[in-house]
């Protein structure tokens, strides 16, 4: 793909590492289009579209569009997503629900629809997180639940678009220097402000995210590695970035033992 102009898909293209690939694409000459519930606020080079990526019916009339003008996509890279801290035992269902359609349900329905647009020998890239493949923390669960579905989804679309010669690569990014990331910590405190059952555990929390959340980078990192990747000859499956080396430590103890250091960590009441 090293030595043609391509056509490039992108959501979440209005900010962090969505809008940083789009604008690296346009930059090296490539046809992008951008997809975001957000207007677009850098869009040189780039035909953005506002819609939400769990709106089929709004992403239908933009594969129309481009299906109307002849347009054959050669990479589908999906970035939209959010980040929350929730109770599990006392969220709001109708907020749980709607992290889960964003982050995994709206992946899937992007790849669905684009997927008749995509070229014989096209790639989908998917962004999941460094904390996909790992035991969740508590309070992180729900986001950790609705990334490592989204990259059980990347390994099966893999195995099922690969019979037809397409690919399918899977970006685990590590902490990024972006209002999500920042957010987190925001969110961590919200919730230790609303919580009825966990009040002392979430606040104690609040300092165990900042360690664990590292040193976030800079979201133009990621989408030089993106790029990279979308355009190698031979891509790897799976990039796993910036990986904090406790959660990493803690997801190769049994669950047990994870359970009794969660608790020394942030004690029972």
């Amino acid at each position: 793909m090293k030595d043609r102009i391509l056509n490039v898909l992108i959501t979440g293209a209005a900010s962090g590492i969505g809008a940083q690939s789009a604008i690296l694409f346009a930059e090296n000459g490539h046809n992008v289009y951008g997809i975001d519930v957000s207007p677009c606020p850098d869009c040189k080079g780039i035909t953005a579209y506002k819609a939400d990526i769990t709106d089929g019916e709004a992403l239908n009339g933009i594969k129309n569009e481009l299906e109307s003008r002849g347009i054959i996509i050669d990479l589908i890279i999906n970035v939209a997503g959010v980040h929350t801290m929730a109770s599990l035992a006392e969220d709001d269902i109708a907020h749980m629900k709607r992290v889960l359609e964003i982050n995994l349900v709206g992946t899937l329905t992007v790849n669905r629809i684009f997927h008749s647009l995509l070229a014989t020998h096209g790639r989908i890239v998917i962004v999941t997180s460094e904390v996909a493949p790992l035991a969740p923390m508590p309070f992180n669960g729900l986001y950790n639940v609705s990334k490592t579905a989204l990259d059980c989804y990347a390994q099966a679309l893999r195995q099922e678009i690969g019979l037809i010669g397409q690919k399918v690569i899977t970006i685990r990014p590590g902490a990024i220097e972006t209002p999500l990331a920042h957010g987190s910590l925001k969110a961590t405190q919200a919730l230790a402000d609303r919580t009825r059952l966990y009040k002392k555990q979430a606040s104690r929390f609040l300092g165990l995210t900042k360690s664990f959340m590292g040193t976030p980078i800079k979201p133009s990192k990621r989408a030089a590695l993106i790029y990279k990747a979308a355009i190698s000859e031979h891509p790897r499956t799976v990039y796993s970035k910036h990986r904090n080396p406790g959660l990493v430590l803690l997801s190769i103890l049994p669950a047990d033992l994870q359970c009794f250091i969660i608790k020394m960590l942030l004690g029972n009441t």
